[in-house]
């Protein structure tokens, strides 16, 4: 008598892996959401683009007792063309607030990228995993440098995550180029660049030709109305002083 042949198992269509990313946190120093999202409207119509459509997280750590129309805030914010995606910090009663409205807390995490087992099917039999081998912890990385050999053109975003960005050619007006780390322009920079997004307040922005619609390092930010002393059109240094930007020329 044959053998009953076992059906072949469907093909794999995904995985869910947990990974680390760095992202944008807006603090809330108030609770206030008819007094946030006026001004932050008033300073993103000052540099057109910036932050459009970029996921951020809403810290809460400074909030105190405060009570927050999560619901309000999730809905202006995304008429700034903003996109929260959950909440780091603050008591618990306000988490489970944030909750409510569909903003879970992000936990922060340290790991490398790893995969995510999905839970068995109901009436599944269990499977036998191997007890985990102990191993020694991996040597860190060496830091690393990530390049572009061309112009970045306009409505093109590279993120150089941890690690400094070189650009060899221009930023064009409408581009954005972000870092974790230092920024290069060997050509010139017309549209945003963003240092040290990962709050390195030593992070540096260098460009041979300075022009920018807007320039950030850690945080802080420049728009080009507010650059009338700064040398446009040459070789420029950004670095943070304190909670200042300063803009030193090349050479």
């Amino acid at each position: 008598m044959s053998a009953t042949a076992r059906p072949a198992s469907p093909p794999e269509v995904f995985r869910l892996r947990a990974s680390n990313y760095s992202l944008l946190t807006l603090r809330l120093l108030s609770g206030d959401v008819q007094a946030v999202l006026p001004a932050l409207g008033d300073q993103f119509r000052r540099a057109p683009g910036f932050l459009r459509f970029a996921p951020i997280a809403i810290g809460l750590d400074d909030l105190g007792g405060e009570q927050v129309d999560f619901h309000a805030l999730i809905h202006g914010l995304r008429a700034l063309e903003i996109l929260p995606i959950g909440v780091v910090g603050g008591s618990q009663p306000l988490r489970a607030a944030a909750a409510g409205a569909g903003l879970p807390t992000l936990r922060p995490s340290g790991q490398r990228e790893t995969e995510v087992e999905a839970p068995s099917p109901v009436g599944a039999p269990p499977v036998n995993v191997a007890p985990p081998v102990m191993a020694e912890p991996p040597r860190p990385a060496m830091p690393r440098t990530m390049m572009v050999t061309q112009a970045v053109r306009a409505g093109q975003r590279i993120y150089a995550q941890g690690s400094d960005l070189i650009i060899i050619g221009s930023v064009n007006a409408g581009s954005e180029v972000i870092a974790d780390g230092n920024i290069h322009i060997y050509g010139a920079l017309r549209g945003r660049a963003v240092a040290g997004a990962s709050e390195d307040g030593e992070a540096r922005i260098f460009a041979q030709n300075f022009d920018p619609e807007l320039v950030a390092i850690s945080g802080f930010y420049a728009v080009r109305e507010g650059l009338s002393s700064t040398p446009i059109g040459r070789g420029v240094q950004v670095r943070l002083d304190g909670e200042q930007l300063r803009f030193d020329p090349l050479g």
